[in-house]
């Protein structure tokens, strides 16, 4: 497999997507992330209260909502991402999410996921890390697990995701102190990650070193290496889509035998 790589500008996709007001007055941005129906637009109203504000993403009719809060005289932007069960861009609301935690490069994602079918979660979380270990998981409706019987032993979960895992109940206002304090660290670089990788099978992952030598260094400092030489080696089209329309990257395939 061939690979092609010409880069024409930088990055502005982040400065396309925030307004001048956010720009100019916020310290961080954080993605918040997460399957439908985990509490994540309960912990975003939590967060922000009333500063906050609704519209749609640039091209798209999915609803991108936004909102403030601070912490220690700190002002966050908090990006509340379409709910998604993965990110393979098979809908418009997987593509904005993708590409936004991509491209966007956001400062902190928070991935919120359901204490109650936390397996069922935890898909997205892996493909979440696959592109950023600057991640806080959000276990969240912990009362409603504990209801249940479910109990969830957090720090473990941490040990195996290699990254902050902190357990809410966003509608008591239950853990989002602490979320917010390790936001801040998250976003200061003041905690060490360590997020789990996928091995794949061997044949698959000597082409995924193959196609990441192929990758110019500008390309691998943009863009998580690993991650996007798996999208390559799918054959994933929006994703050179985006990278020639935002990025202003133009990658492409050529016929050829390895």
């Amino acid at each position: 497999m061939g690979l092609s790589y010409q880069s024409m500008g930088r990055n502005t996709w982040r400065e396309n997507f925030l307004s001048t007001h956010d720009k100019n007055n916020e310290n961080y941005v954080i993605a918040l992330a997460g399957n439908p129906n985990t509490g994540k637009s309960t912990v975003f109203n939590a967060l922000t209260g009333l500063n906050q504000h609704t519209g749609n993403w640039p091209g798209k009719t999915v609803l991108q909502a936004q909102g403030t809060y601070e912490h220690n005289q700190k002002k966050y932007l908090l990006v509340d991402l379409p709910g998604t069960y993965s990110l393979f861009a098979n809908s418009p609301e997987e593509q904005v999410a993708r590409d936004f935690i991509c491209f966007s490069r956001p400062d902190v994602t928070v991935v919120v996921v359901d204490a109650t079918c936390l397996e069922r979660n935890l898909n997205l979380v892996l493909q979440v890390l696959e592109i950023t270990g600057k991640v806080v998981v959000c276990v969240n409706l912990l009362d409603e697990a504990k209801r249940k019987g479910t109990r969830i032993n957090l720090n473990k979960l941490s040990r195996e995701l290699g990254v902050p895992v902190i357990g809410t109940a966003a509608r008591k206002k239950i853990g989002l102190d602490q979320l917010k304090q390790v936001v801040e660290k998250i976003a200061e670089n003041k905690v060490r990650v360590n997020p789990a990788v996928i091995s794949y099978d061997p044949d698959i992952e000597e082409k995924i070193k193959n196609i990441i030598a192929g990758l110019s260094p500008e390309a691998c400092n943009s863009i998580n290496p690993r991650w996007l030489a798996l999208r390559i080696l799918e054959g994933d089209q929006t994703i050179f889509e985006v990278l020639n329309q935002k990025l202003n990257y133009n990658i492409s395939l050529d016929n050829e035998e390895e």
